[in-house]
């Protein structure tokens, strides 16, 4: 009986290595897999007027049958602030936001208490980090807790790239906050979730919701080393499809907030934490947890 020759076994390996990097890539550039659930969907949107007001830079806001665009310039930015405060519950909007270079600039969504609490606030924060022509933004998601994003900084990052371009369509991004935990969604897709641990490492005090483009040369495109460029200006942030829900300051002690998962209680559902691991897996960049340089001894959540 004659013997393949070695080098047929050579090829059919390298055959199967190049199918496995195909099928692995293709995955990628699908996008995660579905959650199963899709929390926004029970959520009816709000008009910008019914949720949210003007916080400073009104020259620099315009709003156009409820889609609200706010820019940056050497004169100014812009921000909005929520009607009301909220002990807990889900926040969104769908974001579009500007190509080409805008290191530098910061367009965010975020829920804090800086006005009530100044020099001892809490935090939850989407960010999308301005960028080079020729890299993807980055979005950031972050938590302080009780002054921690005050003075002496311990910040709870995790950055993302996503998995579609940000600047060519809108797509819907929120926090939820809930008692025991704070999921971030992409698309209704769990990119992250805080867990509380401690109630020294949760906010549990009430917050605005807030959102505004800002300049954050300092720190924000590869730690400083690309600043906003204003020959570039006006930097535009577009947000539409408001949605709020959740219990107001006011609320009753027993309002609940909206649920994460499709039973109504409880964490994510597999189906929803498989999805989440697909975008660690192939999104994350980075992680305040497994940073050599970060003291842990200020995290101790980790």
């Amino acid at each position: 009986m004659s013997l393949l020759p070695s080098s047929f076994f050579h090829l059919v390996s390298l055959f199967s290595f190049l199918l496995f990097s195909i099928v692995i890539c293709y995955s990628t550039a699908q996008g995660p897999p579905s959650p199963g659930y899709y929390p926004s969907s029970k959520i009816s949107p709000v008009t910008f007027g019914e949720g949210f007001k003007n916080l400073w830079g009104p020259q620099h806001q315009k709003l156009d049958q409820e889609s609200l665009t706010i820019w940056l310039d050497t004169y100014t930015g812009s921000g909005f602030k929520s009607l009301h405060s909220y002990r807990s519950g889900y926040f969104g909007a769908a974001v579009k936001l500007q190509p080409g270079y805008t290191a530098g600039v910061i367009t965010s969504l975020y829920l804090s208490n800086n006005q009530d609490y100044p020099g001892n606030h809490d935090e939850i924060d989407i960010e999308f980090l301005g960028t080079t022509q020729d890299k993807p933004y980055v979005l950031q998601t972050n938590v302080y807790i009780r002054g921690s994003g005050d003075g002496n900084i311990i910040g709870r990052e995790m950055r993302f790239h996503l998995w579609f371009d940000p600047t060519e369509d809108f797509h819907n991004y929120a926090i939820l906050w809930e008692p025991s935990e704070i999921i971030f969604l992409v698309d209704d897709v769990p990119i992250r979730r805080y867990p509380r641990k401690s109630d020294a490492t949760f906010p549990t005090r009430e917050m605005h919701v807030y959102g505004s483009i800002w300049d954050a040369s300092s720190w924000a495109t590869e730690g400083g080393k690309y600043k906003a460029d204003y020959k570039y200006q006006p930097f535009i942030g577009q947000y539409q499809n408001f949605k709020l829900e959740g219990c107001t300051t006011e609320a009753s002690t027993s309002c609940q907030p909206p649920s994460a998962s499709p039973s109504g209680h409880g964490s994510l559902s597999p189906q929803q934490l498989a999805a989440m691991q697909w975008v660690q897996n192939n999104h994350l960049v980075y992680d305040y947890c497994h940073d050599p340089g970060r003291d842990h001894t200020l995290t101790p959540e980790c």
